[in-house]
């Protein structure tokens, strides 16, 4: 049977506290994980919109708005107001598709490469301690949970962008 190693509560029969603990865990848990980068961000005027875009075009160069639209699952005009702004202070750069003209593909500058290294790097360094701390049953416990709680369709999209290495 499942029986977690830490008081070995029987997963299959979850009660209402544990799993109250688990949300409260993964909210206190996101505040660590974007604290780091939120105090960067706030020295530029910027928010977590703007960190989400610099990651997804860092990872995927040549990436069209329609795509980044796609992966962030935002509007078009809360996407424009971040591309705007990003582009506007030399982070992002827009480029004429190269088979459809009428496409946007977004590269990182060299100073959008360097924020972005910044951001990525204090997520990193926090995950890695993190992840060294709970042990490797637990990383691929941990990653299993994460894709158990994706919809079917954002699933998906998350594991064709884990095929792309970068």
């Amino acid at each position: 049977m499942n029986q977690s190693n830490a008081g070995g509560e029987n997963l299959l029969f979850l009660t209402d506290e544990q799993l109250r603990k688990g949300i409260e865990a993964m909210f206190f848990a996101y505040r660590g994980f974007t604290a780091d980068p939120d105090r960067i961000l706030s020295e530029m005027a910027y928010g977590r919109a703007h960190h989400r875009a610099l990651h997804f075009i860092n990872r995927s160069p040549g990436l069209t708005v329609n795509a980044l639209l796609t992966v962030l699952g935002v509007t078009k005009q809360s996407l424009n107001r971040v591309l705007r702004t990003l582009i506007e202070d030399g982070l992002v750069e827009s480029r004429v598709g190269r088979t459809d003209r009428r496409e946007r593909q977004l590269m990182l500058t060299v100073k959008g490469a360097e924020l972005e290294r910044q951001l990525s790097e204090a997520q990193r360094a926090r995950m890695r301690a993190a992840y060294r701390r709970a042990g490797p049953q637990a990383v691929a416990g941990f990653r299993q949970v994460l894709e158990a709680m994706m919809d079917d369709q954002i699933r998906t999209q998350y594991q064709s962008l884990k095929e792309v290495r970068i």
